[in-house]
């Protein structure tokens, strides 16, 4: 066993693992953080998707000793206050959601996109989510939903804008 201290939503948390643990293992069985889904573990679905320093990593693929000193958001980690966010939000309201089993996977690499493209296009929306597998929709209501969120957000840091002026 290793000791090792993962920064997860912005809280560290001291773990003993064995090195073969993936991150996906150690965020949802050893912090009980499920909203990050156990999918194929090969990569290819998209349903464990995390942001791990700002871009959207398959938490299945990584070593969570690889995750040391990094910053690591799941799902859980968009809530504040106990409300949910607006990419969050803007699925539910889009209904880029059915089963909901691959949602925070898409959720997470649509808040990687959006921190780092405030407006983005179709096509960066589509490949960005291309690593991400939905078995119930047509993805068109989840592209839907990411535009949303682009737009609402950027209401959101206009209104900011307008308030500290």
């Amino acid at each position: 066993m290793e000791e090792i201290v993962l920064k997860v939503n912005g809280q560290r948390h001291g773990l003993a693992i064995d090195p073969s643990e993936s991150l996906n293992y150690v965020i949802r069985e050893r912090l009980g953080l499920i909203g990050t889904k156990k999918g194929c573990e090969t990569g290819g679905c998209g349903s464990c998707t995390v942001v791990v320093d700002g871009k959207a990593t398959y938490s299945c693929m990584m070593y969570a000793m690889q995750a040391v000193d990094r910053e690591i958001m799941t799902v859980e980690g968009l809530v504040k206050n106990n409300e949910l966010d607006i990419i969050q939000r803007s699925f539910i309201d889009i209904g880029g959601l059915q089963c909901g089993y691959c949602t925070p996977g898409f959720i997470m690499s649509a808040k990687a996109l959006l921190d780092s493209t405030a407006e983005p296009t179709e096509f960066e929306i589509r490949e960005a989510l291309v690593g991400n597998l939905c078995r119930c929709t047509g993805y068109t209501k989840i592209f839907e939903s990411v535009k949303a969120a682009s737009r609402a957000m950027k209401e959101a840091r206009n209104q900011t804008q307008e308030h500290d002026s």
